[in-house]
């Protein structure tokens, strides 16, 4: 069974791509979050994540965005309630996050 996800995106403010996350990101639908995310790299050389509707990230949405982190400037939008696993993951380190 697959956890409802919704991915929508456009520009943002400053012209770079934008990819509002709403609903859970787990192995059921972390492919399908990965191909969205590497539409909008393929549009521009930064994207910014807005994951503040997320309301859970496990290791297969976590690997979605590590493996796009280090070849792309990626910037993460979160809520406090995703502080931690990105803390923990080591993904602060590799992107900018900015919690919400």
């Amino acid at each position: 069974m697959t956890t409802a996800l919704t991915l929508l995106s456009g520009p943002g403010d400053d012209g770079d791509r934008v990819l509002t996350v709403t609903g859970e990101i787990d192995m059921s639908n972390a492919a399908e979050f990965g191909a969205a995310l590497d539409h909008e790299l393929a549009a521009g050389p930064a994207v910014t994540v807005d994951l503040t509707k997320v309301t859970y990230l496990d290791s297969a949405g976590v690997a979605v965005l590590f493996d796009r982190a280090g070849d792309h400037d990626l910037r993460l939008l979160a809520p406090r309630l995703l502080d931690r696993v990105l803390r923990v993951s080591g993904l602060t380190q590799v992107a900018k996050v900015v919690l919400r």
